[in-house]
């Protein structure tokens, strides 16, 4: 055999070789893609994590020392969520034995058609949280597509604190003040919002509240608001991006929450805390960002 034709062969085995490999290159690629999708929309969606603080502030006292706040946010019922997961849910929480349970908005997804027996599955379930002083809620945009959000909620033994506020007291005189400001995208202004509550504290210059939360949807609603009035901020909406690749961090930024997104921020003397929430709206998926509800320790510092 001469010396071309061996070059020939030797040419077309390399070629063979090539696209083997090129073959094997796209199954691989394709079956990272299909099972990262997979894994992402079926698994990464489901399971429930809970992510404990400590928090810690001079204004605290004796009487508040290990105060116990659930936070639940962003359920998005009919998207990813269904009345298995909602009192699986409940569940866990009533494990933390929590003072407070808030709820900070979007119960039921924007685009789920909710039916008289989903609002019967959800009101039992959020029925079973129990706490030892109170369970509040504010609406977040998604809300506002479904008329009886409030209703619901209240007859699941939520208080309503839509720019509102409530005191809770223990022990003695010392009170806390916790106050909810409802989504922003109901179009109401700010000042209007907040001013029940401001209306509140100015009658009461000598018996001010000794620490003050504050309920909100979207956390960027923070760069709008005077911290100095809240030692507490607790939001969610972000989902803290939904979808986070390591090393890069969320790819997935909501409007009204593209600069506070993350799980915590200082902002001066303030703690911000946003929730990574239950379920998904938009995109059905999930990645490095299981389901979970924030759970709170406050205590003397």
């Amino acid at each position: 055999m001469s010396n071309e034709i061996l070059e020939i062969e030797d040419i077309k085995k390399k070629k063979r070789k090539r696209i083997k490999h090129i073959i094997l290159f796209i199954i691989i690629l394709t079956s990272l893609i299909c099972g990262t999708l997979y894994y992402s929309r079926y698994v990464a969606t489901k399971g429930l994590l809970v992510k404990e603080y400590g928090i810690y502030n001079v204004k605290i006292t004796d009487n508040f020392n290990g105060l116990k706040i659930v936070q639940i946010s962003d359920i998005h019922y009919g998207k990813t969520t269904n009345k298995k997961d909602l009192c699986k849910l409940a569940n866990k929480v009533n494990l933390t034995k929590p003072d407070i349970v808030v709820f900070t908005g979007d119960l039921v997804d924007k685009d789920y058609k909710i039916t008289s027996n989903d609002a019967n599955d959800i009101n039992v379930c959020l029925n079973t949280i129990k706490t030892t002083i109170g369970k509040y809620t504010i609406s977040g945009e998604d809300d506002y597509t479904y008329s009886n959000y409030i209703p619901l909620m209240e007859s699941s033994g939520f208080i309503n604190l839509n720019d509102n506020y409530d005191l809770i007291y223990k022990t003695d005189l010392n009170y806390i003040l916790i106050e909810g400001i409802s989504s922003i995208s109901n179009k109401v202004n700010l000042e209007d919002k907040i001013k029940t509550t401001n209306d509140y504290l100015l009658s009461v210059p000598d018996n001010l509240p000794i620490y003050k939360i504050l309920l909100i949807h979207e956390g960027d609603l923070v760069s709008n608001l005077n911290l100095d009035n809240y030692d507490l901020i607790l939001a969610g909406h972000s989902h803290n991006g939904q979808i986070v690749i390591p090393f890069i961090g969320n790819i997935i930024k909501y409007k009204d929450s593209k600069k506070y997104n993350e799980n915590y921020y200082k902002l001066n003397n303030t703690d911000l805390y946003i929730s990574s929430g239950i379920g998904t709206t938009d995109y059905s998926f999930r990645l490095f960002n299981k389901p979970s509800f924030n759970f709170y320790r406050v205590m003397k510092k």
